[in-house]
């Protein structure tokens, strides 16, 4: 989703960080061998999840959807100096790949990788965490914020990707669709909960950050 003309926004990304050279070959790996490559959070976004990290300077990191491990490369680069990223995926098939590029990143041995359901992993998960990155399957979106709240540090930060859905959170709900019903009770709790303030950018395909107060 792009929210400004195409010549604004060129410009808005000209005038920004550029996109390490790591990631850009993350990237052209990701377009050559893997399926829907278009799940990548992409330069701008990366630019914008290392912006932040690199502001919060988180000692624990949970993503929820790994994928190729782009978005993971990104928050973990204000990760503190002794500190760790936890990144959750179902899918065994890229896990190596994921693994490759933690190595070559020097972060390798702050990232830990976990594959299967995160509904299951997360209650295991003995960290509690300044930054949580929600990138995964949207259905559960409510049912990740529930479990991952109380693991929260008080002044953590909740990141929730793709919270505009291709612009239907708009447009007229079809009954059938689970995941756009599933991101507008999202969007709603994130809101109404008292115990985060919420602030919803208009970045890409909408990027909410909630603060635990």
């Amino acid at each position: 989703m792009y929210f400004l003309p195409e010549k604004l926004d060129d410009y808005v990304v000209a005038h920004s960080e550029e996109e390490p050279e790591l990631l850009q070959q993350l990237t052209r790996e990701t377009y050559q061998k893997i399926l829907q490559p278009i799940m990548l959070s992409g330069p701008y976004q990366g630019r914008v999840l290392s912006m932040i990290s690199k502001l919060i300077r988180p000692k624990t990191i949970l993503e929820l959807g790994t994928f190729t491990g782009y978005a993971t490369l990104c928050l973990a680069e204000g990760l503190q100096s002794d500190g760790e990223i936890h990144t959750i995926d179902v899918n065994e098939e890229l896990e190596d790949f994921q693994r490759k590029y933690f190595d070559k990143s020097g972060y390798g041995l702050q990232i830990y990788q976990h594959l299967g359901s995160a509904l299951d992993i997360i209650p295991k998960l003995n960290q509690t965490f300044d930054l949580v990155f929600i990138d995964a399957d949207k259905p559960n979106y409510v049912n990740y914020f529930n479990l991952i709240i109380d693991k929260l540090n008080p002044g953590g930060i909740i990141l929730s990707d793709n919270v505009l859905w291709y612009g239907k959170v708009i447009e007229p709900l079809d009954e059938k669709d689970n995941s756009t019903k599933a991101v507008l009770e999202f969007n709603t709790l994130l809101k109404n909960d008292k115990r985060i303030e919420t602030v919803l950018l208009p970045i890409r395909d909408g990027l909410t950050i909630s603060r635990k107060i």
